[in-house]
């Protein structure tokens, strides 16, 4: 059981949102994630989730970037691709500087992957940051290849200071694939494999 019951009690402080929801849209949009929502909001737990899609390469957009700020806590669900998006790596990264820097709460969900997939960035994460650092080395601009450098290093170390929160995976262990969201009840999520 995933415990959220702080997130739904707001102080008098800033928070917009209870909680903000990362994720790789082509991954989980229309399943997991559209479901993970619905029971959010079905508690009456103020939740973000960002309908755009998000091109490749842009910069993250400002509202997401308030949108995190202005959250208590969120929910990272981290899919096979997730380490494709430019986008989710940098919502991943301030997301955790919130977390060091202001008790931001994380939850991880690993949907389909494995932590240490994660936390080691291989098989499809190593894949995804092998093909962001290829693309720094084509980068013939010197700012802009140390701009990427800059961001590889710090999507790496996200990578894995979220795996190494406690978090919930699919399987007997929390794995995602099997993972059903039985209900949503005073302030706590319920899942059950």
């Amino acid at each position: 059981m995933v415990k959220i019951n702080a997130i739904s009690q707001k102080s008098s402080s800033s928070y917009v949102y209870d909680v903000f929801i990362s994720f790789r849209g082509a991954d989980t949009r229309y399943s997991f994630t559209d479901h993970l929502h619905n029971a959010l909001v079905d508690a009456s737990i103020d939740t973000f989730l960002d309908d755009a899609e998000i091109q490749s390469g842009e910069e993250l957009k400002p509202e997401l970037e308030s949108a995190i700020k202005a959250s208590r806590a969120s929910v990272i669900v981290l899919s096979k691709d997730y380490a494709s998006s430019t986008w989710c790596l940098d919502e991943l990264v301030l997301i955790l500087e919130q977390h060091r820097n202001y008790n931001h709460i994380v939850i991880p969900i690993f949907y389909h992957v494995e932590p240490t997939d994660v936390r080691k960035q291989q098989n499809r994460f190593g894949n995804s940051m092998a093909k962001h650092k290829q693309r720094m080395e084509t980068e013939s601009n010197a700012e802009k290849k140390s701009q990427w450098a800059q961001k590889i290093g710090q999507w790496e170390k996200a990578l894995t200071e979220v795996a190494d929160l406690k978090g919930k995976d699919a399987q007997g262990r929390w794995r995602i694939s099997s993972l059903v969201l039985s209900k949503i009840e005073d302030g706590m999520i319920k899942v059950a494999a």
